[in-house]
């Protein structure tokens, strides 16, 4: 297995632009590991939260219906 690769970034270097996507995944894989992140509150996970996600055009309107559902009593 192989060391994380970590960066330094001094004050002089200023705000860089975030990396383009280049690793894909899927959501099999994926959100296993971002509930047990969520439910355990690492804090590096709040440094993603304004990230983009590219999704299929079906997943996400799956999605924006789910999330207007409100389940009757």
């Amino acid at each position: 297995m192989m060391a994380p690769h970590l960066r330094l970034f001094t004050a002089e270097a200023g705000p860089a632009e975030p990396p383009s996507p280049s690793v894909r995944i899927s959501l099999r894989e994926l959100l296993p590991l971002i509930a047990l992140a969520q439910r355990h509150n690492y804090l590096w996970l709040q440094d993603f939260l304004d990230d983009e996600v590219c999704v299929t055009e079906d997943l996400y309107d799956i999605l924006r219906a789910f999330r207007a559902y409100r389940p009757s009593a």
